[in-house]
């Protein structure tokens, strides 16, 4: 069976910690599927250390493709820029400090050779503080397309770290977009108004890196604000009711307004799977 050819999509940015985006990478070229091209784009001005480990990567693995740019634009502005880039009509999404399982692409790419039909396929994930082995939480979403697009009515149902999606349905509902700092929701409510099919197998496939400041990082108005242009948007697009947009409002609001310990359980407890 000919293996369907697929591109990893990933930026990096001055601040990504080297030894974490070498980790990254790895995980990358040493799955059970290796993607026919990594497209790596260098958000803005990059330190030496960071430059070595790209160019490093890319003499063991020549399908890598760095895009250095001269200004840093955001990670929405980043993705649009990779995914444009890629050869492939499967893009995998990839963070620069996790680590993906070395069967994820071979899970998922399965999935899309079973189903041409699919738009978008993710996975779970677990999260990890300091060593890969020191897992502290695992989220787990919906599986099937009905599930995810009822799940997605007040928060996001597919883990963007692990999607692998097509590139001609994303560039249908209009590839990334830096209007909002939630450039994965956006994205999908758009991509559910133009009629994409969703999946999440149940497998973990990516590690997470995460830490104290997760959560705070939730907070402020800026997030609140761009939290409810998306709602409205779906609103209006008719995909949620009149009352899911006001329980939405209430909760982000409780969201942003709370100390972050508090907003932490929020979050766990009601805004995560």
């Amino acid at each position: 069976m000919n293996q369907l050819k697929f591109s990893v999509a990933m930026s990096v940015y001055k601040n990504d910690n080297p030894e974490y985006v070498q980790t990254a990478l790895d995980s990358i070229i040493q799955q059970t599927c290796v993607p026919d091209e990594i497209v790596l784009v260098a958000d803005g001005p990059i330190p030496d250390a960071l430059r070595e480990v790209i160019e490093r990567t890319r003499e063991r693995f020549p399908q890598l493709r760095p895009l250095y740019q001269e200004k840093n634009a955001g990670l929405g502005e980043a993705l649009r820029i990779a995914v444009e880039h890629a050869h492939y009509d499967y893009i995998a999404r990839m963070d620069s400090d996790d680590i993906s399982l070395p069967e994820r692409f071979e899970k998922q790419m399965k999935c899309f050779a079973e189903d041409p039909s699919l738009s978008i396929v993710g996975g779970m994930i677990t999260e990890f503080v300091g060593e890969p082995t020191n897992i502290v939480n695992e989220r787990t979403l919906p599986l099937d397309d009905t599930s995810i697009k009822q799940f997605m009515t007040s928060r996001c149902g597919v883990n963007h770290v692990t999607v692998i999606f097509k590139k001609s349905d994303l560039m249908k509902a209009g590839n990334y977009q830096s209007d909002y700092r939630q450039e994965d929701y956006y994205l999908w409510a758009r991509m559910m108004r133009e009629g994409c099919k969703f999946l999440n197998i149940p497998d973990v496939v990516v590690n997470v890196r995460s830490g104290a400041n997760q959560f705070s990082r939730r907070g402020g108005w800026k997030y609140f604000k761009d939290h409810m242009e998306i709602f409205k948007l779906m609103y209006r697009w008719k995909l949620i009711s009149r009352s899911q947009l006001m329980k939405n409002y209430l909760l982000r609001f409780l969201q942003v307004a709370f100390p972050n310990r508090l907003r932490t359980w929020i979050y766990q407890h009601l805004l995560r799977g």
